[in-house]
């Protein structure tokens, strides 16, 4: 009988943090894989906590954004193989929407933390954060996804 490797799976966490005036968060990665690439917040799932808790847990150590975990919207779980360079990752995603002017402070493996513009997003996102957000966008409240020129004129 033939035995192959088991590839080990790791588990992750990612926030889309979305403001109702049409911004998202972004932090400047401070390590390998990606170093100095804008990603969404997120990490790894600690022993004996949800996906969930995970999410809300690293949007607080990256950004200083406190969230309710029950408040996450689920998005997706995005795992697949080669996704990341390190190995084997699943990623469930989360979206939040936050209060415009909601002040942030980078912290944890964050080199810096700051809130883009969806009309003027950075060229290229880390991993597959790009394909995230997307799905995040298509599934989040009109408000939450409104940008400035969409504003209702009164």
């Amino acid at each position: 009988m033939h035995m192959t490797e088991t590839e080990t799976t790791r588990y992750t966490a990612d926030v889309v943090a979305l403001t109702p005036d049409g911004n998202v968060l972004l932090i400047e990665r401070d390590w390998e894989p990606f170093e100095g690439a804008w990603a969404l917040p997120g990490g790894h799932q600690d022993e004996g906590e949800t996906s969930r808790m995970a999410a809300a847990r690293e949007l607080l150590e990256e950004t200083g954004v406190r969230v309710d975990p029950d408040q996450l919207r689920e998005i997706g779980t995005w795992n697949q193989p080669g996704r990341d360079p390190r190995g084997r990752y699943s990623t469930d995603a989360y979206l939040a929407v936050v209060p415009a002017g909601t002040q942030i402070v980078a912290g944890d493996d964050a080199r810096t933390a700051r809130w883009w513009p969806l009309d003027a997003l950075p060229q290229r996102l880390a991993f597959d954060h790009a394909d995230i957000l997307r799905a995040a966008l298509s599934q989040a409240p009109p408000t939450a996804t409104r940008t400035p020129e969409q504003e209702p004129t009164r």
